[in-house]
């Protein structure tokens, strides 16, 4: 069996924190010329948004690719938290064929007829 060299944590950390800022920046990019391009409203609600609630207001990829970012903002459109939510799981459901796939599916753990002849003997009583 050959040997492995210990996971240096400390390194991994470092890569990590690089990816998480590289990523935030990235964000804080478009999300800033997104918000300045367009109207402050959810594209699909129509909820409008302030200064007070802007953080629940996001910047989704028409493509889901969040590396393509043209300068003109067609790849962008604003949506509420909820909505982003729900355009992100229904574009699972597009990928996946709309059904989750049975081996993906957890596995039943739970009878719930397990006791059923001793409850119906005690009329339902505790």
């Amino acid at each position: 069996m050959p040997i492995r060299p210990p996971i240096d944590n400390a390194k991994l950390d470092r890569i990590v924190a690089e990816a998480r800022r590289n990523a935030e920046q990235r964000e804080l990019g478009y999300r800033e010329r997104a918000l300045k391009m367009y109207p402050w409203i959810c594209g699909r609600c129509a909820r409008e948004f302030t200064r007070a609630n802007l953080q629940e207001l996001t910047v989704h990829h028409r493509n889901h690719d969040h590396d393509f970012n043209p300068p003109d903002g067609s790849n962008w459109e604003l949506l509420c938290v909820y909505c982003h939510d729900n355009e992100h799981s229904r574009h699972i459901d597009h990928v996946r064929g709309g059904v989750l796939a049975v081996e993906d599916a957890p596995a039943a753990t739970g009878n719930p007829f397990a006791d059923l002849k001793a409850m119906m003997e005690r009329g339902g009583k505790k």
